[in-house]
């Protein structure tokens, strides 16, 4: 990070790791999937493609991040459980949640085609992820037996629910019939009225979820000369379904769960309900404070290699970025600022907002699954012709700030680290391209202040202040937010029109000018 006289703003940050020899669960739930599923027309009361694509989503997941050693899903969620002796990420919850719920978001997208190869995805899916906190396994065995509890009642009620629909019943009527009904009696109204019985008829994926978790094989990498194989163990992600996952016989039966998670001492039959409002809680963030969700890149010196980005600044990369941060103003109304340089963006909402009720793992799960969607489906709008050769994801946190001035001045160090950064870059590059080596080229580099960069940039490029020609997307960043725009209206373009639309501009936010001539950003006035 760049120093300057505004990084003291990094002492608002708040540590989240979680200590051991607590273990972690992170649950990913569809964002409005209700909706999702009637636009794209999913197959009700249960459709096997939208399930088969959210399990092949999770395997992948599990594949990705070694550290995850069991996931449990149904419907539109999934729970990812972490080994007892994890470092993922040095255990920062806030990092942990995002990583996942963008991979997963990632995967949704890119994995779409496969198993819907006749539909279009209508708009951008997204998810939201929660960290769990578990102080033994005890607490997880707790926590598996309600999730599967849940996947058999929400499944038994939304089979009710359809198949009195279909006979002629009101969505209102039919969750009238079965309001306070209990298991047996669900089970004898599919049976009586519609001749279906339920452990038999109703096929496992759906009534009692899916399993992820690792086994461990053997594969052949080679033949030493007497023709013998040689043989190195890996673990490989399979899927499998039990009527009671939490149970001893299920889990103690995989040795990979009792290695890294350890063994059931005991069946359970029913969940404590403190157990269940536990697994509820959620914190909130400071109310009256304005919240910074800001979201990074993860691993991407490595995608923008892959994918061949223009070096030291790809406008097309950062246009991407900036539509995507458009799209997340348009969607969240409370956010009413996002900065943007490079592969990282910050995100205002504003003090007042009760967005998830200030849950900032709603919030920043929300914003960066969003983001990550819209990142793949626009993909091709900046980038024609290339393919995504693997799917992105990002990281994101929540920072709380008590006032406009150290708002602005946690802006203004974004802001400040992309000059400085864009500058070194740009010298760096430009050494490369003359014949230096990378290594050469950051020695030379080396201790170098603002001025001796300046010059050598102008000595390289033979134009005098070379930097300051640069476009300000690069020198600046991008600041979004919603802005007055005037239209013409009425015939032959008579009379005028103002409306709010999300704009982005490349400009000074450091200067106070700029939230002087946009005091309604803030809402307040700036001296």
């Amino acid at each position: 990070m760049a120093n300057s006289k505004y990084e003291y703003v990094k002492s608002f940050e708040e540590e989240d790791e979680i200590p051991l020899p607590n273990m972690i669960v992170v649950r990913v739930d569809g964002r409005d999937f209700r909706r999702f599923s009637e636009v794209h027309e999913f197959e009700k009361p249960n459709d096997v493609k939208a399930l088969e694509l959210m399990i092949e989503c999770a395997k992948a997941v599990s594949e990705q991040f070694p550290d995850i050693v069991f996931a449990y899903g149904f419907s539109d969620e999934f729970s990812f459980i972490f080994k007892r002796t994890t470092q993922f990420y040095q255990r920062r919850a806030s990092k942990i949640g995002s990583l996942v719920v963008s991979l997963f978001t990632s995967l949704y997208v890119t994995k779409w085609k496969t198993f819907f190869p006749q539909k279009d995805l209508r708009y951008a899916p997204s998810f939201r992820s929660r960290v769990i906190n578990c102080a033994s396994l005890e607490v997880i065995q707790a926590y598996l037996f309600w999730r599967q509890h849940e996947c058999h009642l929400i499944n038994q009620h939304a089979i009710c629910l359809w198949h009195l629909c279909k006979c002629g019943q009101s969505d209102k009527d039919a969750d009238e019939v079965l309001k306070g009904s209990r298991k047996q009696d669900r089970n004898e109204l599919l049976f009586e009225r519609f001749n279906i019985n339920y452990k038999k008829d109703v096929p496992d994926i759906f009534r009692q979820g899916t399993c992820i978790l690792k086994t461990e094989v053997e594969d052949i990498v080679k033949y030493k000369t007497d023709g013998s194989p040689v043989k190195r163990p890996r673990r490989k992600v399979i899927s499998v379904r039990a009527g009671n996952i939490a149970s001893r016989k299920f889990w103690n039966d995989f040795y990979c769960l009792s290695k890294d998670l350890g063994q059931f001492n005991e069946d359970v039959n029913k969940v404590n309900p403190d157990y269940v409002r536990y697994f509820q809680y959620k914190n909130r963030l400071m109310p009256s404070t304005w919240i910074v969700i800001r979201i990074d890149g993860c691993h991407f010196h490595r995608f923008s290699d892959i994918h061949g980005y223009q070096k030291p600044n790809d406008a097309a990369a950062l246009n991407l970025m900036n539509s995507c941060a458009a799209g997340i103003l348009e969607e969240f109304k409370d956010i009413v600022f996002a900065y943007g340089v490079s592969d990282e963006y910050s995100f205002i909402l504003k003090k007042q907002s009760l967005l998830y009720e200030r849950h900032p793992g709603d919030i920043v799960s929300a914003v960066v699954s969003l983001f990550t969607s819209l990142f793949i489906l626009r993909w091709k709008e900046f980038f024609p012709h290339k393919e995504m050769e693997y799917p992105p994801y990002f990281d994101g946190r929540a920072v709380c700030y008590p006032s406009s001035e150290i708002l602005r001045d946690y802006l203004a160090w974004r802001q400040v680290d992309c000059h400085i950064n864009n500058q070194y870059n740009s010298c760096f590059w430009m050494l490369v391209k003359s014949g230096r080596s990378k290594n050469e080229a950051q020695n030379y580099l080396k201790g170098t202040h603002t001025q001796e960069k300046n010059e050598l940039l102008d000595q390289l490029s033979g134009i005098c202040n070379h930097y300051s020609t640069l476009p300000s997307i690069f020198r600046l960043g991008s600041s979004v937010f919603w802005d007055k725009e005037t239209s013409m209206v009425g015939n032959e373009g008579r009379g005028e029109k103002q409306q709010k639309m999300v704009v982005v501009r490349h400009c000074n936010i450091i200067d106070p000018s700029f939230w002087i001539q946009h005091t309604d950003i803030l809402e307040e006035s700036i001296n």
